[in-house]
C-alpha cells in the first residue's frame, strides 16, 4: 500500500485516534501521516464505518475520538465515578460565561444580580470547564473568561452554536432576563480574542499516545 491509499490512510487514522490520550485535531493526524494523504476523505469513510456500532467517531470541539455509542452507555454505569455536582452558583456562572464570553467577573455579576464567589469561579477553572482568556482593554485590565474544549467534550458539543437556545436557558433561570446597558450576547462561535482584549500566553501542548500497554499493566 502507498501513503496516498485511501484504506491505508483509514488504517493510520484509526490507529492514532485509538491510541490517543485525547481526541485530536485535523492538525494533529496531518503532522503525523504521510504528505499527500486524503485525511478529510478518510475521516469521513472511517465516520461511516464505525456508524451504529458499539464504538462510534464524533467530532468534539474540532478534534476527532473514539467514544461508546450514546444508546450503550447504561453498560458502563457501574464502572465510571460519579461525576462532581456544580453549584447553582456555579451552573449559572458557566451559563453566563457559555453565553457571553469573553465576559469579566464584574460582568458575570451584573448579569447574576449577585457578587461572584471567587470560589465559584476557582472551581470552574480547576475543572478545566473555563479559562482566563484574555484582558480586557479598559481601567484595571480585567481579566476575561471563556469556556474551553473540555467544556464542549464534557456537554458532548461539537461546537458553542451546538448550545441551547438563550430563550431556553432563560426559561431555566440560568440566564437573567435583563442584560447590563450596552452589553449584548456575542456571537457564539466567536471563542477568539475580542478586540477590546488582549491575549494571554496559552501555549498549545502536544498530544500524548499510549504506547506500552502492557508496560503499564505489569507496573500495577
Amino acid at each position: 500500500m502507498t501513503s496516498q491509499d485511501p484504506l491505508y490512510t483509514q488504517r493510520c487514522i484509526e490507529a492514532l485516534l485509538f491510541a490517543a490520550a485525547e481526541p485530536l485535531s485535523f492538525e494533529d493526524l496531518a503532522n503525523r501521516l504521510p504528505e499527500g494523504a486524503d485525511i478529510g476523505a478518510g475521516l469521513a469513510d472511517l465516520h461511516a464505518r464505525y456508524a451504529g456500532r458499539g464504538v462510534e467517531l464524533v467530532e468534539v470541539a474540532g478534534r476527532w475520538r473514539f467514544q461508546t455509542a450514546t444508546d450503550l452507555a447504561f453498560l458502563m454505569t457501574q464502572e465510571r465515578e460519579e461525576p462532581r455536582r456544580l453549584s447553582k452558583a456555579a451552573q449559572e456562572t458557566l451559563a453566563i460565561i457559555a453565553y457571553h464570553q469573553p465576559v469579566t467577573r464584574a460582568e458575570i455579576e451584573a448579569v447574576r444580580g449577585v457578587q461572584a464567589s471567587r470560589g465559584t469561579l476557582d472551581v470552574l477553572l480547576e475543572l478545566g470547564l473555563v479559562k482566563m482568556r484574555g484582558r480586557r482593554r479598559s481601567p484595571g485590565r480585567p481579566v476575561t473568561f471563556g469556556t474551553t474544549d473540555a467544556f464542549l467534550e464534557h456537554y458532548g458539543l461539537a461546537t458553542l452554536g451546538d448550545l441551547p437556545g438563550i430563550a431556553e436557558m432563560r426559561a431555566a433561570g440560568l440566564l437573567a432576563l435583563d442584560l447590563p446597558p450596552g452589553f449584548s450576547v456575542p456571537d457564539p462561535m466567536g471563542l477568539r480574542v475580542g478586540e477590546d482584549e488582549d491575549p494571554l500566553e496559552d501555549g498549545d501542548e502536544a498530544p500524548e499516545f499510549a504506547q506500552d500497554f502492557l508496560g503499564e499493566m505489569e507496573g500495577r
